[in-house]
Formats: structure tokens, sequence, C-alpha cells
């Protein structure tokens, strides 16, 4: 996995990083964004855009966001690949990890 979202996406959901992904590999949970494993190309066009520095190249991911890492891995579980993010849309689902934090932000 060549790069992953962070907390500082938790009830943001900005979307930069959305509209600059040129495989559309940025998929829409419940509470944040996810960056499919298999799709992305580590091209990092996703990186400078995000307004709060939620992504990360997995490995330079802060040691107090590395949960995160599997968080991304996990939203997939059940989805798959479908093979971009506007064949699916928003995904009400989130891994437990981010559904058991506390409201981060309002959108």
């Amino acid at each position: 996995m060549p790069y992953i979202i962070a907390e500082p996406c938790v009830d943001v959901k900005d979307k930069a990083c959305i509209e600059e992904c040129p495989v559309d590999c940025i998929y829409e949970g419940g509470r944040m964004l996810y960056i499919h494993p298999d799709e992305c190309v580590d091209c990092g066009a996703c990186e400078p855009v995000c307004p709060v520095e939620a992504i990360f190249y997995e490995d330079d991911t802060p040691d107090q966001w590395s949960g995160y890492i599997n968080a991304n891995v996990d939203f997939f579980d059940e989805l798959g690949s479908p093979g971009g993010a506007t064949k699916v849309g928003k995904v009400d689902y989130d891994p437990k990890l981010i559904k058991e934090l506390p409201p981060m932000a309002s959108e």
C-alpha cells in the first residue's frame, strides 16, 4: 500500500484528494476517505492537496496513526476492488477503529 489516509481526515472529508487522484482510488466512507491499496499507483498526487495533511506514504505514517494503515485495508474487506470510487459512491461504513472515535470535526 503506497499511501494511506489518517486521523486528520476523520469527520472532515475535504475531497480535494479525490479530484486530484488520476486513478480514482480514493473512496468515501462514513466518517473519512480511504485509499484502495491495490488500486493506488503510488503517484503521490493526493498528498500535497490534502488541506489537513492526512495523507502519508505508508512508511512515513506517524507512529500515533499507524493503526490507519490497517484501517485503509480493512475498509475494502467487504467492498473488494470495484475498479474506481466513482462506480461506488459514498459507502456508509468505517472500520472499527474509526467507528469508535469520538466526533472530530463538523463536515
